[in-house]
């Protein structure tokens, strides 16, 4: 299973690459085929990293705008969806600290800001549960637990997004961050920790 699964990895690479070529020879509708292939995850991302889903939809029309003006300074020195993916983790960093300056500046809470529209993205992917009651305790969790995640330091909930919710290898994480392995690895237990008490607090025992 894990050779079928590495093979459609690196058939995905190659026709990435041979998209980015093609874009960097002038040919723009090829960067289309990048976007679908590559824009539910960076919007996953951004709305796990931001916990709004109207920024997090910003964010990602952003990068790839971003991706697209410096597609030509792609070097293949590393996998292109590591660049990409590099490129919506530094625009959601920014994002949210500019969401956390105005929350300060107007006096509110950014948790509080954006429970409503977290909450009601949220709910368009949850499984339906077997009456109200559940359903409406399901999004309730749903919606603390990204609350947690978003006040997590900087340097877990990075690394939290992209293992345990994104899949991400520790050596995507690595190139994606620009840190070393180990560092990943001990951030990651760190940020589970962080989380896990983040959400006895609000919740309960787990």
């Amino acid at each position: 299973m894990s050779n079928i699964t590495g093979g459609k990895k690196a058939a995905a690479e190659d026709d990435d690459l041979q998209y980015v070529v093609l874009c960097q020879k002038g040919h723009a509708e090829a960067f289309e085929a990048l976007v679908e292939r590559h824009q539910k995850k960076m919007l996953n991302i951004a709305f796990r990293m931001t916990g709004d889903y109207d920024e997090a939809c910003d964010i990602t029309q952003e990068a790839f705008l971003a991706a697209y003006k410096s597609i030509k300074k792609f070097k293949a020195e590393a996998k292109f969806s590591t660049w990409l993916y590099r490129i919506v983790v530094n625009y959601s960093k920014n994002r949210l600290k500019q969401m956390r300056g105005m929350a300060k500046r107007e006096g509110g809470s950014l948790d509080d800001a954006g429970e409503t529209k977290a909450e009601g993205r949220l709910n368009q992917s949850l499984v339906h549960c077997a009456n109200p009651g559940t359903q409406m305790e399901t999004r309730e969790r749903e919606a603390q637990v990204q609350k947690c995640i978003t006040s997590l330091d900087e340097e877990y909930r990075d690394v939290l997004v992209l293992r345990d919710i994104q899949g991400f290898s520790y050596e995507e994480i690595r190139d994606i961050l620009k840190i070393p392995e180990g560092t990943v690895k001990s951030r990651i237990s760190r940020a589970r920790s962080a989380l896990k008490d983040c959400l006895v607090k609000v919740i309960g025992d787990l």
